[in-house]
């Protein structure tokens, strides 16, 4: 039998158990079924619509403000704010981009549980905790550079701070919407910032100089009103009552230690993660020149960035329901149909990649004289290879999805780790060598890297999990 009859009649007896069961719960006739399969069709087109809304303005929010900053800033300053950008993504990539992972993973099952207020209160508290920790560390940074004489950074670096943890509260915030599914306070929010933040900084190049920390300063601003309207709008959204506001069900001391497990290796593998990522940023600053540093953070910004945002609609839809349908994870049944789901949803990521890429290979130029400034147009001829890095790692990140669901992060260590240790050293292997061309490769090749070993793990996980599910299943009396 070919694969495809196999899953056709897999698809049928999926639909005929999934029938019996809403029969079986609800005592609804067949007809009902329909009407109500169409209804949550349409919830989840309208979920779609809201998320492609609010991602395509950030979208389009972010391509208008790389063309307004770059008119604005010479790219040896549009360096500099590229190199501040490193120390935002160091604070949310190891701390508070976890702990936004862990409170969207949570809240579903917390509601489900009728302890939501509980979930709630331990990320309150994990989030005032980590608040601490990096204003610590940034006020030790600060005092270091005074040190060495290095006092100029230190405005940058205090800017940088302040946008990192409010970007940090927003994603929180955000995530925990998006678990709820409220997608339409999620759209609106993601479009605010993106222009916003554009905007204000180019208002405060305009008030207080074209410096870098100006800039950062109005990244900041435009977060912090986001941040604002987004906890307006989850009180008056998310709402506590009923089980969730008994005090049996309100302790945060469980939530917090299943949050503490399920995100440290996220914070873990967070630090090579912003290593690989910061390292040509770096690599250049020290091997070539700040001026090439902005030149290569415009490439990355219309061409790696733009991707992954796309694909991030889509794990913005699926993840949500599918760690509602996996649950807590210890049912296989739920936590197979996930995977075959995911599974689909990475073939379609490479699809449009490689469209992408073919797009980008024939309108670099044009793209380049319509979103940046004349002096940034050397490198026009690199953005084909930046949406291919950009388009495998977030193929990547999608299959990772299908683990996330199971609750299985630890298993992500190794890939993580290892493969943002490679782009490390081929980042600086590549600015050394070949300058921002060899960033770019060194990108790509890494990306490839962490996708084949990504679909290695997710297939060896699942088979291995199915074997062990079929070893358990008491062999039944003349049947070999």
């Amino acid at each position: 039998m070919s694969n495809s009859a196999t899953t056709s009649n897999a698809a049928r007896d999926t639909a005929r158990t999934d029938t019996a069961e809403v029969i079986d719960e609800t005592g609804l006739k067949p007809g009902w079924l329909a009407w109500l399969a169409s209804r949550r069709i349409r919830r989840l087109s309208r979920e779609f619509a809201w998320i492609g809304l609010g991602q395509a303005a950030a979208v389009i929010g972010t391509l208008w403000g790389v063309r307004l900053l770059t008119g604005l800033l010479a790219p040896e300053t549009y360096g500099q704010l590229a190199l501040g950008m490193t120390i935002a993504t160091l604070v949310n990539q190891v701390v508070l981009g976890p702990l936004s992972c862990g409170a969207t993973r949570f809240f579903a099952p917390s509601q489900e549980a009728g302890s939501l207020q509980g979930c709630l209160t331990a990320v309150r508290t994990l989030a005032v905790q980590a608040t601490g920790l990096i204003v610590l560390a940034a006020l030790a940074l600060c005092l270091a550079l005074l040190f060495l004489g290095q006092s100029a950074w230190v405005g940058l670096v205090l800017a940088a701070v302040f946008f990192a943890l409010l970007s940090g509260y927003n994603a929180i915030l955000s995530g925990m919407q998006n678990a709820a599914r409220q997608r339409a306070v999620v759209a609106l929010h993601q479009g605010l910032a993106s222009w916003g933040r554009f905007l204000l900084a180019a208002g405060m190049i305009v008030w207080l100089g074209a410096g870098s920390a100006a800039a950062m300063l109005g990244y900041a601003l435009a977060v912090l009103v986001v941040v604002a309207s987004q906890a307006w709008f989850f009180r008056r959204t998310v709402s506590l009552s009923g089980d969730g506001c008994h005090t049996a069900q309100a302790d945060p001391g469980p939530w917090r230690a299943r949050i503490l497990s399920y995100i440290w290796p996220l914070a873990v593998w967070g630090i090579p993660g912003w290593a690989q990522l910061a390292s040509g940023r770096w690599a250049l600053q020290t091997f070539a020149s700040t001026e090439d540093v902005g030149l290569y953070a415009v490439v990355y910004q219309l061409g790696y960035y733009p991707v992954t945002l796309v694909t991030g609609l889509v794990v913005q839809l699926v993840a949500p329901v599918f760690f509602q349908r996996a649950g807590d994870a210890s049912e296989p049944t739920r936590v197979r149909h996930v995977h075959r789901l995911n599974s689909r949803l990475v073939t379609a990521a490479l699809v449009l990649t490689g469209l992408a890429v073919l797009l980008a290979f024939g309108l670099h130029r044009a793209v380049f004289r319509w979103l940046v400034a004349s002096e940034y147009h050397t490198v026009s001829w690199l953005l084909p290879w930046m949406v291919l890095a950009g388009g495998v790692f977030a193929s990547g990140e999608l299959a990772a999805v299908s683990l996330l669901s199971g609750t299985q992060t630890h298993s992500l260590l190794a890939p993580k780790v290892t493969a943002a240790a490679m782009g490390v050293l081929l980042s600086l292997f590549g600015a050394v060598r070949w300058g921002i061309p060899g960033v770019v490769a060194a990108s790509a090749v890494a990306s490839t890297i962490y996708l084949l070993w990504l679909l290695l793990l997710v297939r060896t996980w699942h088979h291995r999990r199915g074997k062990r599910e079929n070893d358990d299943v008491p062999a039944i009396e003349g049947v070999a």
